[in-house]
């Protein structure tokens, strides 16, 4: 069974080479980005306080021209990567960059908005002490994008506008590792992402669910056979369960809504499981730093970082990330539901 679902994703991804240049192009007017580090493109760049920055090499050591973004990544994200596929360029730029720039939210050729954090949680508690921004005020600092549009394109182009778009939202990892590193008693329940969006405009959206979070570099030390930390596993899995009810409730309740749930913890536990299949040889270690180092400017890095599910000790690879895009983007209902991302794009 295991190697029926390999098959079929790499056959997916053969077809996406050989398509992706002419998918959906304009079919999306914009992509509004909100969660955390796996989507971050540069925002605590700008928060000087910020503990948790990539800002530094060896991050961008893949990116073009070789240089740091804040991306927490070896080259392009995850956020890039869905982005590409989409038919931009890569994801759009940080809101927080956006407002420093004369007519940044109101330019003609407006394509989107990235808001997501290093760092940040559902919860604002999460991260609170690192100075992130947590899910809520990027919700907040996307209601300042609607008003600004509403301001250029008018009220009706607006919602229009904004019904064609993807949100797409990647968070609760850093929820999952709060929870265990302070031994919170918020129950699984609290984990869950609210619909505040929908009242602001938002209409398709794009979920990517946790991963197997156990399974990271960082988290394997605390297993003396060094294996994934199932009790965290545990709570990645309910966290997708969860999920995929709350939103086929809300999309019963509220028709207009479209979305598509990525199951990344399916997704990365068949690449861990099949890696050679993927060209993978390290799905365990990290290729910045080692053992419990963090990726630091001084710290080492690996020559093959292809050949890497993680680049740190909590973020995949550049290539890793490029295999989730393509299987949230055109992958089979066991990896993403009840539609996939291309099918949320063109809907």
């Amino acid at each position: 069974m295991a190697y029926r679902h390999v098959a079929s994703l790499l056959f997916l991804s053969s077809v996406l080479a050989m398509l992706a240049p002419g998918l959906c192009g304009a079919a999306v007017p914009a992509l509004f980005i909100l969660g955390d580090s796996t989507a971050d493109v540069g925002t605590n760049s700008f928060l000087t306080n910020s503990k948790v920055r990539a800002d530094f090499l060896a991050n961008g050591i893949d990116f073009p021209n070789s240089r740091p973004t804040g991306r927490f990544s070896n080259g392009f994200n995850s956020a890039d990567q869905i982005a590409k596929l989409m038919g931009f360029r890569r994801s759009p730029q940080p809101f927080l960059y956006l407002v420093t720039i004369k007519a940044g939210l109101r330019r003609p050729k407006f394509r989107g908005v990235n808001f997501a954090s290093g760092g940040a949680g559902i919860l604002d508690i999460t991260g609170k002490e690192l100075v992130v921004v947590p899910l809520s005020e990027q919700i907040n600092q996307f209601a300042t994008v609607r008003s600004n549009l509403t301001a250029a394109m008018g009220a009706t182009k607006t919602a229009i506008f904004l019904s064609k778009s993807v949100f797409s939202i990647s968070i609760g990892s850093n929820d999952i590792f709060g929870y265990f590193a302070t031994n919170s008693t918020v129950p699984k329940e609290q984990f869950i992402i609210t619909s505040s969006l929908y009242n602001l405009g938002a209409r398709k959206f794009g979920i990517i669910s946790v991963p197997p979070v156990g399974c990271c570099p960082s988290q394997r030390i605390f297993n003396s056979t060094g294996g994934c930390l199932e009790i965290q596993n545990d709570f990645a899995r309910s966290f997708h369960s969860q999920l995929s009810t709350l939103m086929s409730r809300i999309s019963s309740e509220i028709p207009a809504i479209k979305y598509s749930i990525g199951n990344t913890y399916e997704m990365t536990m068949n690449v861990i499981e099949n890696a050679p299949l993927f060209g993978l040889k390290d799905v365990e270690t990290a290729c910045c730093g080692s053992g419990t180092q963090t990726c630091t400017p001084e710290a080492s890095f690996c020559s093959n970082r292809d050949e890497y599910l993680f680049w740190d000790l909590y973020h995949p690879t550049q290539a890793a990330s490029l295999l989730a895009a393509q299987t949230l983007y055109i992958g089979e209902k066991k990896f993403v539901s009840p539609i996939n991302f291309s099918e949320l794009a063109e809907c």
